[in-house]
């Protein structure tokens, strides 16, 4: 390597995340040679047909599996070269996941579901937070009493009151009609201009994935910038 490049790769990236010629497979090839970079404020949308490896993805970007081949870079350092505790200390703090699934603890309340992310983060509960997504009014109420779309919303919440710098969000609309399914975008997008962050979504809803500054569709194994 020459002296020009060690100097080069010496100096800090700008992006918040890069993936590097990242390929997957199970018992198929899922994508291959896949790059992407997230930068500060920037939100990026991967959208593609049901099975092309968008949620796969997705995963193997937030940490949660290792892919085939290929790095994902966060602070300058392959997350999948750190030791385990580290990793583990990346995702509770740095990367806020979105899961279609809500993962809330059914035996408590709303506001107890919120208390465990301030207990992980030392950051408090954000009460504009709670307006901006409607869920303010059942904050007291037990997570079985609330609807489809609250436990979603309040799933969100929990995952902002962390206060993530990268966003990871697999169909974070896929259960809401499209009003509140809007509210819910321009409250990810309020997160991640005010708080330096970064956003990347997987999501069938094209006219939700326009909204982001980046669309990015996954087809024949490879990843086509389309926005």
């Amino acid at each position: 390597m020459s002296e020009e490049n060690i100097k080069e790769s010496l100096i800090p990236s700008d992006f918040l995340l890069e993936a590097k010629n990242l390929s997957h497979k199970f018992d198929y090839e899922l994508f291959q040679d896949i790059n992407l970079s997230l930068a500060k404020q920037e939100s990026i949308a991967i959208i593609g047909m049901s099975g092309s490896g968008k949620s796969t993805l997705l995963n193997v970007l937030s940490s949660l599996l290792e892919p085939f081949s290929g790095e994902v870079i966060f602070d300058d350092e392959n997350i999948y070269s750190q030791k385990q505790d580290k990793l583990l200390n990346i995702r509770r703090k740095d990367f806020g996941i979105i899961f279609q699934a809500h993962y809330l603890f059914r035996g408590f309340s709303a506001h107890e579901n919120l208390d465990i992310a301030t207990l992980l983060s030392s950051h408090d509960i954000n009460k504009d937070l709670l307006k901006a997504l409607n869920i303010d009014h059942v904050i007291n109420q037990g997570v079985g009493e609330l609807s489809g779309g609250q436990q979603q919303r309040l799933s969100i919440a929990r995952v902002l009151t962390k206060k993530p710098k990268i966003i990871f969000a697999d169909e974070p609309t896929g259960n809401l009609d499209k009003d509140t399914a809007n509210v819910v975008i321009d409250t990810l997008f309020n997160y991640i201009k005010d708080n330096n962050a970064g956003l990347i979504l997987v999501t069938h809803e094209e006219e939700i994935a326009k909204k982001c500054d980046k669309v990015y569709k996954l087809v024949d194994l490879k990843l086509q910038e389309i926005k």
